[in-house]
């Protein structure tokens, strides 16, 4: 009887505990049942205005946000990153502890925190004191990290992957960038080699090759010229003296690229080898700093390597007249558009069949510089077809084939040169134009 009475009184207990989960625990937030405690509350990213660092090498730096800029201020004066300052002040606004492992420590040598191995001070806006975190040693799993304020005497864990973020030095905060122009409105470019001088010019959308040719430019390859000079980082400051720059080669720089946007312009110097790279110096900078090797050997190429490949701009959809030229046989199409459709008709006004029309556009747009150069052998007073297009309702191009042995050449009216094209591909084009007549 009394085990009956026990059970049933054990029971309304276990129904009691189970009513209060239910009616208390199931209004929370389920986020809040796995959050962790915060080592630093009422902190926030944006009111961060200061930042020191002690590395784990033992330098020193310190950053300071300026207006809406972040400032390196030792051990030298510099723009600093914002992308990663932001990220070390995020972290340390968000950042959890995942576990408190010593509430009293006796000895902080056994976490490597006497002396930290990292110290990360800062300050927000409107106070005057810095809050500081030390972080030491990875725990023996290696998936955390010891840390403790020294303004509290307990030692807690702090995810491993925080060592990248708050370890740095002054050339980890520092803007590594080589050039700073506006990339967006770039439009002149220039290159000055002790044997080379390439200029570029945007005109609207495309790029046009202004020296030492004037040409069609590869749009996609002076873009990514330019790219590459807004996104490559120096790969360390050499020296902050300017005054002698003989030793670099930059007394007089073996390169020299300037872009130019609007009024204002950037230009980057570069000089001798330097260990896999080169020595550059910015105009705008008092600094020598190191480059790597791959921007100054893309910077060297020749102007072919610049130049676009196709030979017509023309595509099926923009042309508007063909005109096609063999020995002694000219023949000549025009679109017209009706309400409904584009029709192509011939010099006698008669319709033509647009199926043969594309696919000789299409076969003509195949077209492309396998190498620029000049066909030996050819009379270019005596080509084996031409082909002037209509396109964009205002614009014309010419281009006139001829063959040198087994290789045909390509030239355009408005362009010096010749372009060494695929035999096989011209045959298709050439096929095309006996579909017409």
């Amino acid at each position: 009887m009394g085990g009956l009475r026990s059970t049933i009184v054990l029971l309304i207990v276990l129904a009691g505990l189970g009513g209060y989960i239910y009616f208390v625990d199931a209004n929370r937030d389920p986020a809040a049942l796995d959050a962790k405690p915060r080592a630093f509350v009422d902190v926030s990213a944006d009111a961060i205005e200061e930042l020191q660092f002690l590395s784990d090498g033992g330098e020193t730096s310190h950053v300071r946000r300026v207006d809406e800029n972040w400032q390196l201020v030792e051990p030298n004066t510099a723009d600093a990153d914002t992308g990663v300052v932001s990220t070390v002040t995020s972290n340390l606004a968000s950042l959890e502890i995942q576990r408190v492992i010593d509430e009293q420590p006796t000895d902080l040598s056994q976490y490597g925190l006497d002396p930290a191995r990292i110290d990360v001070a800062f300050r927000q806006e409107g106070e005057q004191n810095f809050v500081r975190l030390l972080v030491g040693e990875r725990t023996p799993t290696g998936g955390d990290l010891f840390a403790r304020r020294p303004d509290e005497t307990r030692v807690f864990l702090i995810s491993s992957f925080l060592d990248s973020i708050f370890n740095k030095t002054a050339f980890d905060l520092r803007d590594k960038a080589i050039l700073k122009f506006e990339r967006d409105t770039a439009d002149d470019l220039e290159l000055m080699g002790s044997s080379t001088h390439l200029q570029f010019n945007k005109e609207g959308t495309a790029w046009r090759i202004v020296e030492p040719i004037v040409a069609r430019a590869d749009y996609a390859a002076v873009e990514a010229l330019i790219t590459s000079l807004s996104s490559t980082q120096m790969q360390r400051v050499v020296a902050s003296d300017t005054s002698d720059l003989r030793e670099y080669g930059l007394d007089r720089p073996i390169m020299t690229a300037t872009v130019a946007g609007g009024s204002s312009s950037a230009s980057l110097l570069i000089g001798n080898p330097d260990a896999g790279g080169r020595f550059a110096m910015n105009v705008g900078r008092s600094e020598v700093f190191s480059v790597d090797e791959s921007l100054f050997a893309d910077l060297s190429k020749g102007v072919s390597e610049y130049r676009r490949k196709d030979i017509f701009d023309a595509r099926s959809f923009t042309a508007t007249r063909i005109e096609t030229r063999r020995a002694d046989e000219t023949l000549t199409f025009e679109r017209t558009s009706t309400d409904s459709d584009s029709i192509w008709r011939d010099a006698l006004g008669q319709d033509v069949d647009i199926t043969v029309i594309d696919d000789l556009l299409a076969k003509l747009s195949r077209l492309r510089a396998e190498t620029f150069e000049e066909p030996a052998g050819a009379t270019p007073e005596m080509p084996i077809l031409t082909v002037t297009i209509r396109y964009d309702d205002d614009k014309t191009e010419t281009v006139t084939f001829v063959q040198s042995a087994i290789d045909i050449f390509a030239a355009r009216s408005d362009e010096p040169g010749s372009a060494k094209i695929d035999a096989t591909l011209f045959d298709e084009a050439s096929m095309a134009v006996d579909a017409l007549q």
